[in-house]
């Protein structure tokens, strides 16, 4: 077998990663890989054989105490080959001594046992179905780009573990995309963003201060659009249960959230909906 090495991913890199990842069933958005690489131009990683990539995987360094990791997939004739922990060991060390995290599926929990990371909660993957029709907003919401963007990226940063403005003006030009803010008494108390996906569409983030903000963005992001549509919704927050079961979704799988090092600070309380499972 000849030697394998560790190379980092440029955008037809990621652009294979997300590929892979919707042979999986993760279901990405169709514009993803810029705005990923947005993120972290250094952050998505490989193990290439022969000079093609065999094991991919993501560490997302948004500050310098913390990081995401993601997008760990091995393409099957590489799989077992202990190629992963390879990758794995990389990207750790490209992490320094940040704290990690990542939305493990539940038959790698053990895997990232291992590894020193400790479960948090889960997240829950849930589908409104082609068809079923939701109400329209009772309220009226901001298009994103309308407001200033320092302070879209302030609010963020309350729910997420530390700002990321070169990724949200990445992600708020993502092709096809709807991004709805929430304003009272002249400050943002929500916004979401409703993406086109490799099948439907998906919603992330949607962040929310309370049920009643929750439950506008998503008729704002859902009322009169074709399904199926997805959310990745914490199963501690409160607004995202409601709007599940008053909208009739379907659970799909299921994902813990784990750190390695001290859990970041961040309100879940406001997390309904993640803004993708590969970046946290």
């Amino acid at each position: 077998m000849p030697e394998p090495r560790i190379v980092t991913l440029d955008l037809d890199g990621v652009r294979t990663a997300l590929a892979w990842a919707a042979a999986e069933g993760w279901n990405p958005g169709r514009a993803d890989a810029e705005p990923f690489l947005a993120a972290d131009p250094d952050g998505f990683l490989a193990v290439t054989v022969d000079g093609r990539i065999a094991v991919t995987a993501s560490v997302v360094r948004w500050s310098d105490t913390f990081a995401f990791g993601g997008l760990f997939i091995a393409d099957p004739e590489h799989r077992r080959a202990g190629l992963g922990n390879l990758l794995l060991e990389a990207a750790l060390a490209a992490a320094g001594d940040r704290t990690v995290g990542l939305d493990a599926v539940l038959e790698q929990e053990p895997r990232y046992a291992r590894l020193g990371f400790a479960p948090a909660y889960t997240t829950t993957r849930w589908t409104l179905p082609d068809g079923v029709v939701v109400p329209p907003p009772e309220a009226e919401t901001v298009e994103a780009r309308e407001l200033a963007f320092d302070a879209l990226v302030e609010y963020d940063a309350r729910c997420v573990a530390a700002a990321r403005p070169a990724f949200l003006a990445a992600w708020l030009a993502v092709p096809g995309a709807d991004a709805r803010v929430v304003v009272s008494h002249g400050g943002i108390v929500g916004w979401g963003m409703r993406r086109p996906c490799a099948e439907g569409a998906k919603i992330g983030p949607l962040f929310a201060d309370d049920p009643d903000v929750a439950e506008l963005l998503w008729r704002a992001l859902t009322h009169g659009r074709p399904g199926p549509v997805q959310i990745d919704a914490p199963d501690p927050n409160a607004s995202a249960q409601e709007i599940v079961r008053r909208h009739g979704l379907v659970p799909g799988f299921t994902t813990r959230r784990m750190y390695l090092g001290p859990p970041p600070e961040f309100d879940l309380g406001r997390v309904v909906g993640v803004t993708t499972l590969e970046l946290g």
